[in-house]
């Protein structure tokens, strides 16, 4: 009868696997557990991710597998991978948002650059992944993500100081979209923009959730410096085009979360361009490659290029974005790839004792 090695020995094994973007082995990181060795050699063990979008997965399997398997006496090798997303730093003076573990905002620059976009289609994404995620709008003039998730089911509120958030796809989502639905503007002042994105930030009932998604409305005014004053903002996304215009205004996004002390996680290129169904030729319609040399200029990582497909406007205008339809759908690749991207940036923020803590203001 064969003779399988000791659960020490396959633990020490393991502290030669590496996580390839945290850059320390699965036993110190406290992702490797129970694990078990059969009379017939039969190594079975568990991987906790940080995420369960975790891009690469497939190669840290690869690498457990090479590593267990060298053992003398093992016959076979079972992983079995779950996920527990960890929560993001504790930052001083400002109060966490119960039960959310972390808080990723979405901005840009400018307007017209598919911020939204990227938003909803980023939530959905990690959701349909395994995550829970909420999808707060905090664009209050231009709130168009009850459009895009095709609901105009008004929140419920269970006191005064309870809303219960709508789901859509999944994901749990409040806007001012649906409290004052139709074409009347809001006309406030900075004092009232203030109010409400602490309404939804603190009165809503978000229960347990791995991300909660921030849509910023475009540039740098009173609803952006709200929120990163009050709110324990985990990390940023900036979201641009490949244009000169645009570029130049993200250069202002990526001042303002510097200024004060936000994790920016990277730069999503949308529209970045166009694959023509005929001749299989890549068009760049609105130039080739800014937003990733922005990202090498500012030290931050690219989080990837959103290609203009007709599909992914349809899906916006229908309420059936495109990462609902399944990663294989049209338009949906890159969308799932620049989610991964974001959770496995997010993680390394997290897990990293040389990341930068955010400081009160």
């Amino acid at each position: 009868m064969a003779s399988g090695p000791s659960e020490q020995a396959v633990l020490e094994a393991l502290r030669g696997v590496m996580d390839p973007e945290l850059h320390k082995d699965l036993v110190t990181l406290g992702m490797a557990k129970n694990v078990q060795v059969s009379e017939a050699g039969v190594v079975s063990l568990g991987v906790t991710l940080t995420t369960p979008a975790c891009p690469l997965r497939e190669t840290i399997e690869k690498d457990v597998r090479a590593a267990v398997g060298k053992l003398p006496g093992v016959t076979a090798v079972e992983v079995k991978f779950d996920a527990a997303v960890p929560e993001g730093k504790r930052m001083q003076d400002k109060a966490s948002i119960p039960g959310v573990k972390n808080l990723i905002a979405v901005g840009s620059g400018k307007g017209g650059v598919g911020k939204t976009t990227v938003a909803v289609n980023l939530a959905i994404a990690l959701k349909n992944m395994g995550a829970s995620v909420g999808l707060l709008d905090a664009d209050v003039y231009g709130p168009n993500v009850p459009v895009m998730l095709g609901t105009n089911e008004q929140p419920r509120a269970l006191d005064e100081r309870t809303i219960i958030p709508v789901q859509a796809y999944g994901v749990k989502m409040i806007s001012m979209g649906l409290l004052s639905p139709g074409d009347k503007p809001l006309v406030w002042r900075g004092p009232m923009l203030h109010s409400v994105i602490q309404q939804f930030l603190r009165s809503v009932r978000w229960g347990e959730l791995d991300y909660l998604i921030v849509d910023l409305p475009p540039g740098t005014g009173d609803v952006q410096l709200s929120l990163i004053q009050t709110a324990p903002v985990s990390g940023a996304v900036i979201v641009t085009t490949p244009s000169v215009v645009a570029l130049a205004d993200v250069r202002k996004a990526v001042e303002m979360f510097r200024q004060v002390n936000v994790e920016i996680l990277g730069v999503v290129e949308n529209m970045s361009y166009f694959a023509c169904p005929h001749c299989q030729g890549r068009i760049d319609v609105f130039g080739n490659g800014e937003g990733e040399r922005m990202a090498q200029e500012f030290g931050v990582p690219f989080l990837g290029a959103i290609e203009i497909d007709p599909q992914i406007r349809i899906g916006g205008d229908t309420g059936k974005p495109v990462a609902s339809l399944g990663e294989d759908a049209p338009g949906a690749r890159s969308m799932y790839g620049m989610a991964r991207s974001v959770a496995a940036r997010l993680s390394v923020v997290n897990l990293s004792a040389s990341a930068p803590l955010v400081q009160i203001l």
